[in-house]
C-alpha cells in the first residue's frame, strides 16, 4: 500500500544523471524479476541521456524510466527499456508523469514517430495503465519472451504528428526529384524514322537496296524537320511591321531586278548548253 503520508507535491521529476543510476538500479532489483548490469544503465544515459528520468523523494531515487530509441530503423522509434516505481510510491501517477516526459524527447528532440515496450502477459495492472492511461496499442504477442517463458504483449503508442511530417518531406523531396529530371518526349518523327533506318538496313540482303531506302527515308526526316522547323518559325515570329511607300516600291524594285538577274543567268546557261556564242547574234 501506498504511504498515505508523502504528498505528490513533495516528489520531484527530473532527468537522471550518472549519480542516479546505482538508485534507479536498486529500484529495479526490489521491483523487477528483469535486471540488467550497471554497464547497461550507463550506456543508456550516455547515449540517450534525455529519455532517462527520475523520480525523486528525500534524495533518494523512487522511481525512473529508462528508454532508447532504436538504432538502424527504417523509421525512427523510441523503445521503454524499463519502468519501475517502489510499491510504497505506487499510485501517484509517477510511472505517467516519467513515461509522458520520456515520450516528449522522443517526438520532439529524436523525432520518433512511435514508441514500442514489452510487458508481460500476466501484468494486468501495467497493461491497464498503459492502454487506458498512456494510449498505447497492443501490436503484436512475442512467444516466450521473459526467462521464465512467458509471453510478452509488444504495445505501441503513436506520434501523428511526426508521421504526418515525414510523409510531408517524402511528397516534397519526390515532387523536386520529379522536376529535377528532364522530361522524356515521345519520339519524334526524326527518331521513329532513323531508327527505320537502322531496322531495314539490318535486314536487307544487298548494301545498296539498303543504302538507297536509307536514303529515301533519311530524305523523308529532313523534309518532316523542315516541315516542324517551319511550324515552330510560324508559331513563335510575331506579325512583320507595316511597310511605308517608299520602302515597298524599293521592294519591288530588287524584285523585279532579282527577276531579271535570274531570267539573264537562265539563258546564259542555255547557251553554254547548246554551245552558241555570245556574239552568235551580231553575226
Amino acid at each position: 500500500e501506498p504511504r498515505p503520508d508523502i504528498a505528490t507535491a513533495m516528489i520531484s521529476i527530473r532527468q537522471a544523471q550518472v549519480s542516479d543510476l546505482l538508485g534507479m538500479q536498486s529500484t529495479n532489483v526490489l521491483c523487477l524479476p528483469e535486471n540488467y548490469q550497471f554497464k547497461y544503465y550507463l550506456y543508456h544515459i550516455l547515449t540517450w541521456p534525455q529519455l532517462l528520468w527520475v523520480a525523486i523523494h528525500e534524495r533518494k531515487v523512487v522511481g525512473y524510466v529508462m528508454a532508447k530509441m532504436e538504432e538502424d530503423a527504417d523509421v525512427p522509434h523510441g523503445h521503454i527499456t524499463s519502468v519501475s516505481i517502489l510499491r510504497t510510491y505506487r499510485q501517484q501517477g509517477l510511472a505517467k508523469r516519467l513515461m509522458e516526459q520520456s515520450h516528449i524527447a522522443m517526438e520532439t528532440i529524436f523525432n520518433a514517430e512511435f514508441v514500442s515496450l514489452h510487458v508481460r502477459e500476466t501484468n494486468y495492472a501495467a497493461c491497464h495503465m498503459y492502454s487506458q492511461t498512456l494510449g498505447y496499442d497492443q501490436h503484436a504477442v512475442e512467444k516466450g519472451y521473459y526467462a521464465d517463458g512467458e509471453d510478452a504483449y509488444e504495445m505501441r503508442r503513436c506520434f501523428p504528428k511526426n508521421v504526418k511530417l515525414r510523409e510531408e518531406r517524402e511528397a516534397s523531396e519526390k515532387a523536386a526529384t520529379a522536376k529535377k529530371k528532364p522530361t522524356v518526349a515521345s519520339d519524334s518523327v526524326h527518331d521513329r524514322l532513323r531508327q527505320k533506318v537502322h531496322e531495314k538496313s539490318a535486314g536487307k540482303q544487298s548494301k545498296s537496296e539498303a543504302d538507297q531506302e536509307s536514303g529515301a527515308i533519311l530524305a523523308a526526316v529532313d523534309n518532316s524537320g523542315l516541315e516542324e522547323s517551319k511550324e515552330s518559325q510560324n508559331e513563335t515570329i510575331s506579325e512583320p511591321k507595316k511597310l511605308s511607300k517608299a520602302q515597298k516600291k524599293r521592294l519591288r524594285k530588287k524584285k523585279k531586278k532579282g527577276h531579271q538577274q535570274q531570267n539573264n543567268c537562265t539563258v546564259d546557261a542555255a547557251k553554254s548548253a547548246l554551245g552558241v556564242q555570245e556574239n552568235c547574234h551580231s553575226n
